[in-house]
């Protein structure tokens, strides 16, 4: 834990929020990336043609889709956190859009509410323009609060 504290103050004291995503196996896998637009922070999956599920159109599969929100919602959830901890999902929904096509996929995610037990985000993700979004979702984190106590200490 006390390496996830440290991660967490050096990417916020130089803007470099890489490590972190890379902390994630299946994030290394789809290929996430974080940049950092002034105080936003846009989570990127570039084009792969490993995430394509209908080749036809060439569309990107749902669940990577899915995945790449879900993901972006524990991101900020984690760099929102007062003290960094881990939260783990307790349920999560997606509404699709359109089709995700063969293209990079940009996600932001916004805290509704942070509690002390529970975190509430909501994630759009989109392709060409922000306000074409691809797919949304709303999602709820149970926030580990033995993790947090432990911090604390």
């Amino acid at each position: 834990m006390q390496q996830l504290l440290e991660l967490v103050k050096q990417a916020h004291a130089s803007g470099d929020y890489q490590p972190l995503v890379d902390l994630i196996p299946y994030a290394q896998v789809l290929g996430v990336k974080c940049e950092c637009y002034g105080e936003e922070i846009i989570f990127r999956l570039p084009s792969n043609p490993d995430n394509i599920g209908n080749p036809t159109i060439p569309a990107i599969h749902g669940g990577v889709i899915a995945s790449f929100m879900e993901l972006t919602a524990l991101f900020q959830l984690t760099l929102q956190l007062p003290q960094p901890g881990l939260a783990k999902i307790i349920d999560f929904s997606v509404d699709y859009m359109r089709s995700g096509l063969d293209r990079d996929t940009f996600a932001i995610c916004q805290i509704s509410r942070q509690g002390r037990r529970v975190g509430n985000c909501s994630v759009v993700a989109w392709q060409e323009r922000k306000s074409k979004p691809i797919a949304q979702a709303r999602a709820h984190f149970l926030l580990d609060t033995r993790v947090t106590a432990e911090i604390e200490d």
